[in-house]
């Protein structure tokens, strides 16, 4: 696999991911249904041999139930993986299997604690420590806007407008709770820490990063962002590779309309 990400890579004009690794927190972006990008994910980890993971994947609860070393089946099962909506966990628990003694941490927001931010605002559905991850500071207008028209074109321009903002909102809501459970874990062990997220959240510019540099300056921080042969990810990161896409259906077919 390696090989082929790093031909990928080449032919874009793009370096190979180089080691080693001296960086407090190591982003690794993917799109959720590309197993090439977690087989990789799981290759890096290996390498990083981190002291803590954070999954988006997870909610805390969920991470709390992790069976170190468990194999795939106790895994799967301890976190009740088949209900959670991700992905086959087939594909994900190599990057488990890679660090087997790593600490595991979750991030995924519940889906309580999202209809809260719809319905009370971003500071209150985070809790305390709001301001500190610049959650109370509104985005600028222009940022705002592209924000607003990714995610409608994300759900297939399906989405009432008025619902764009709240939208935005929770996944503002995902980014920081990201950051503050990677700074918990840098802070429970010491690290390095490894996080396990979407191209989304990955990013630089507006992603996960943004939120951890706001409340934890002192981290150093490297973000991977994962395509897929000629098409790059949205966004800025530190690293970009490339690897081979997947068969998708259309996923806005189900809103086509026939005469």
């Amino acid at each position: 696999m390696k090989g082929a990400v790093v031909l990928l890579c080449v032919m874009m004009g793009l370096p190979a991911w180089a080691g080693p690794f001296s960086v407090d927190v190591v982003v690794l972006g993917e799109l959720h249904d590309n197993p090439h990008h977690h087989a990789r994910q799981a290759q890096i980890v290996a390498e990083v041999q981190p002291k803590a993971l954070v999954f988006e994947m997870l909610t805390e609860a969920q991470a709390a139930n992790h069976v170190p070393g468990g194999d795939l089946s106790t895994l799967s099962t301890a976190f009740d993986w088949e209900s959670s909506g991700w992905p086959d966990f087939a594909m994900y628990y190599p990057i488990f299997a890679a660090a087997p003694t790593a600490r595991v941490f979750g991030a995924g927001v519940p889906r309580t604690v999202a209809r809260q931010a719809m319905s009370d605002g971003l500071d209150i559905a985070f809790g305390t420590d709001a301001e500190a991850y610049g959650l109370t500071t509104p985005l600028d207008s222009d940022e705002q806007a592209t924000r607003e028209a990714l995610q409608m074109a994300a759900h297939c321009d399906a989405l009432p407008e008025h619902i764009l903002p709240a939208i935005v909102d929770i996944q503002r809501l995902r980014d920081a709770q990201l950051a503050k459970m990677v700074a918990r874990a840098f802070e429970l062990t010491g690290g390095p820490v490894v996080v396990i997220t979407g191209n989304g959240h990955a990013r630089t510019d507006w992603g996960m990063p943004i939120y951890l540099k706001r409340a934890a300056p002192d981290l150093s921080i490297l973000a991977l962002g994962q395509g897929e042969e000629d098409t790059p990810p949205s966004g800025t990161f530190d690293r970009v590779e490339f690897t081979q896409g997947v068969d998708r259906s259309d996923p806005c077919a189900a809103f086509a309309t026939t005469d």
